[in-house]
């Protein structure tokens, strides 16, 4: 079996990689074990400093690793730029925090003393997803890792060549061997691996679908698994809003990543008493947009990262349409080579409808027409997913108190939804569990033990 490095842009296979046999997963995990006990017996200080030393590397080889990501999944060169300098900043990051995140607790009992104390499990699975090749393993590897686990890295079969990039940038930073490893494997040979009495946890971004598989191998060997799964965030606008401004906003918040992540903003409820003009602000931006070369800095329009992918998409537009759902712009392939995909507006979307029960995984925007604040909300709770959302109004105090009534791991009120190293990053129902980022993704994979003594 084997695993192809493709070019969204063009379709041109790059490279090629054979999957690896059950003997070279078995002599790796017999590297990685006693790895994870040398790195685990360091100080936080030390651990810190190969932090401070892999940021580094990201900056310094930033531009080849964005055209690294620009290549293999398609995204704007300006987008993999900035997801590298975001690496950096997350190890710097738990760098400086780790420390703090895990320090011991001292807690009044009827013991002479008794402290709560946070210690590494051992080797975690990170089997990660394509859309944010480098940050996604780097937002769950960094916290995992300062608290003294290993990891090893289970990456997309469609970006290769990022999963072995990601290695070599932890040997160039000086990590002691097999600390941290790329393992070439297939899906299937990671839940197999779940299975390993050397993996001790296990965190997944991905499917829906994936995460139930991972969730029941987890189960059945009673190991921690964190899930951050798939999303279909609401963006709410209310009447008061500036028009313009929030249909800009609304246009980066769909579009950014070619609307190809988990907290993309994928269904805009709107008060019907602007939705109009809304929507054609939001269509005039859009017809101003460029397809090209992602390379190219007048592109604004890079390709999806798969054709199969801009096929479920298309398939997903068609039958909203065919259920009532009005197309106002784009929704269709763009040119004859490559995944580009016209970005598109569907209008009049309604529950029931592919486009507003299922996540669009790609640059369209359904369009909810609602009467009222509260019937927005009851919308955008309307839904099997609960990662994040928005709520745009002139009123910061109104915004909140609708925000605290949003079922999702994270609302933001005038702003774009993202992650951020200071604050938690995860889900509730089918968009997973657990947290990442913040302290509370650094006490994810540790054991929480109490130390009493008399």
């Amino acid at each position: 079996m084997s695993m192809q490095s493709i070019n969204p842009a063009t379709g041109q296979i790059m490279q090629s990689f054979s999957t690896w046999q059950a003997d070279q997963i078995s002599i790796a995990l017999d590297q990685v074990e006693p790895a994870q006990a040398g790195w685990a017996a360091l100080g936080y200080e030390q651990r810190a400093q190969f932090f401070r030393q892999l940021a580094q590397v990201f900056r310094q080889n930033s531009e080849s690793y964005a055209h690294l990501i620009t290549e293999e999944m398609g995204k704007l060169l300006k987008e993999a730029r900035a997801e590298i300098e975001k690496c950096a900043i997350g190890c710097e990051h738990y760098a400086d925090h780790a420390a703090l995140y895990l320090r011991d607790e001292v807690i009044a009992s009827d013991a002479s003393r008794s402290v709560v104390v946070y210690q590494p499990l051992g080797i975690v699975l990170c089997i990660m997803p394509w859309n944010f090749p480098f940050w996604q393993l780097i937002r769950a590897a960094a916290p995992a890792m300062m608290a003294g686990n290993a990891v090893v890295l289970k990456h997309a079969s469609n970006v290769p060549q990022c999963a072995l990039a990601l290695e070599v940038a932890f040997q160039q930073a000086g990590f002691p061997a097999n600390t941290f490893r790329t393992f070439m494997i297939s899906a299937a040979q990671a839940e197999s691996m779940i299975a390993d009495r050397r993996i001790a946890a296990v965190t997944l971004t991905g499917s829906c679908a994936a995460g139930r598989k991972v969730a029941a191998m987890a189960g059945q060997h009673l190991k921690k698994c964190v899930l951050e799964l798939g999303g279909s965030d609401p963006f709410i606008v209310l009447d008061d809003v500036d028009i313009e401004s929030t249909a800009q906003q609304a246009l980066v918040a769909r579009l950014q990543n070619m609307g190809q992540s988990c907290i993309a903003a994928k269904r805009f409820i709107l008060q019907e008493t602007i939705a109009d003009v809304f929507v054609e602000q939001l269509q005039t931006l859009i017809s101003q947009l460029r397809s090209g070369d992602p390379k190219d800095t007048g592109t604004t329009i890079a390709p999806m990262a798969r054709m199969d992918l801009r096929s479920e998409l298309q398939a997903q537009v068609e039958r909203s349409q065919a259920l009532g759902a009005q197309l106002v712009t784009g929704g269709f392939p763009i040119g004859e080579q490559g995944a580009y995909y016209a970005p598109a507006i569907l209008d009049h979307v309604q529950p029931g409808m592919p486009a507003f029960d299922e996540e669009l995984f790609g640059p369209v925007a359904a369009i909810v027409r609602v009467k009222n604040a509260e019937e927005a909300v009851q919308l955008a709770n309307r839904t099997q997913f609960g990662l994040g959302g928005s709520v745009w109004t002139r009123d910061p105090a109104r915004g909140e108190a609708l925000a605290r009534q949003i079922h999702a791991g994270c609302t933001f009120v005038n702003g774009i939804v993202k992650s951020d190293p200071r604050l938690p990053f995860g889900g509730i129902k089918e968009s997973g569990y657990g947290r990442e980022l913040s302290y509370h993704g650094a006490r994810e994979f540790v054991n929480i033990k109490t130390v009493w003594v008399r």
